[in-house]
């Protein structure tokens, strides 16, 4: 639970600052093994001393409420535009959490954001992870954010 707070703060000003939305964060819990249902995720890994993974995890209407505020245009289905946004909103993620995690910038590496989207799926990426899930509310919807980091 070490770092829900850091997770809370830079998902609260991401989402204000870049796509001019307020969410709400619930209580953090450990998610391991939760089904994720008619969802789009984007997805950062983290290599060198820190090795884990951060992900986004955004129901598919949601996904396009966000990707529709982000971009300031319309969009009605996931496609590469709606693909594109939620990378790029994992992406400013971790590097919030590389800066908070690596203050010298030199000890973690982040790769290129990824997504994966579908009516059901499951992303488990680090057997024995420290996990820690923090769920928020944007328009009466939920969104979940999710670390994973390797055990030392």
């Amino acid at each position: 639970m070490e770092h829900a707070q850091h997770i809370i703060e830079s998902t609260q000003e991401i989402f204000s600052s870049m796509i001019m939305l307020d969410v709400t964060p619930g209580e953090p819990y450990h998610r391991k093994n939760e089904m994720l249902n008619d969802s789009i995720s984007g997805i950062i890994g983290l290599a060198g001393n820190t090795k884990g993974m951060l992900a986004i995890h955004l129901p598919t209407q949601v996904a396009l409420s966000v990707t529709t505020a982000f971009l300031g245009m319309e969009v009605e289905e996931v496609d590469d535009d709606v693909r594109d946004a939620i990378g790029e909103l994992a992406n400013m993620l971790g590097g919030n959490l590389k800066a908070h995690l690596d203050p010298k910038g030199s000890e973690i590496q982040l790769s290129m954001p990824s997504t994966v989207s579908g009516e059901e799926y499951m992303i488990d990426c680090i057997a024995d992870a420290q996990e820690i899930t923090v769920p928020f509310t944007l328009e009466g919807n939920q969104f979940l954010v999710e670390l994973q980091l390797s055990p030392e």
